[in-house]
């Protein structure tokens, strides 16, 4: 909390240039840049494993997009959704569970005309989900598993789930991935993730 707190109202630039790290012009094509950046900053250890990103601590870094008062601009992906072997799963394994269940959260105030390197960050703060958010979380996952597990993977929309929503999770929609339908039937389909909206964030 020392090194997250650290960085409270520095711009990405001055925390770049400290550490000899290149800021990109824009994340149109860089999506996850910034969690990255982050992570590298502050010594995340799990890199893309489903895991908590400082596994030792059983803590997920996450980034949260905000403006200059606070409000939450974007919804925030968690993980992807593995639409192989779904009925095998419990909540309590689940990646969502494992990183959700305590975050490092790094708000990262901007607005559309600033550049990369001038957004800020604001103040990093620990959470660790209530119970009551848990079980909500717990819901929305079990329901989108529930409908992979029974090959209606066609019925996954963002429109699903209080807190949690499933959306897709690729490049492009020529990048596709397999999955069951109701016949048992291998498909491809575009990969999906898990995403928390931003009325919890």
């Amino acid at each position: 909390m020392e090194r997250a707190n650290a960085l409270a109202g520095r711009t990405i630039c001055e925390i770049a240039e400290k550490l000899s790290l290149e800021v990109p012009a824009d994340l149109k094509t860089q999506k996850g840049w910034q969690g990255q950046f982050v992570e590298a900053v502050l010594g995340a250890d799990s890199g893309n494993l489903s895991q908590p990103d400082f596994n030792h601590l059983g803590i997920e870094l996450k980034t949260l997009p905000i403006d200059f008062n606070g409000r939450v601009l974007e919804s925030t992906y968690v993980c992807v959704l593995n639409l192989n072997q779904p009925a095998l799963a419990r909540w309590q394994d689940s990646p969502v569970y494992k990183k959700l269940k305590h975050v490092l959260w790094v708000p990262i105030a901007k607005t559309p005309e600033l550049a990369v390197m001038d957004y800020c960050v604001a103040s990093p703060f620990l959470w660790q989900a209530p119970d009551s958010v848990l079980s909500i979380l717990q819901q929305d996952w079990e329901e989108a598993m529930a409908l992979v597990s029974t090959g209606r993977v066609d019925k996954l929309n963002a429109r699903n789930g209080e807190f949690l929503q499933v959306r897709p999770k690729a490049a492009h929609s020529r990048v596709l991935t397999e999955a069951t339908d109701r016949e048992g039937q291998s498909i491809q389909t575009l990969p999906r993730g898990f995403y928390l909206r931003p009325s919890l964030t």
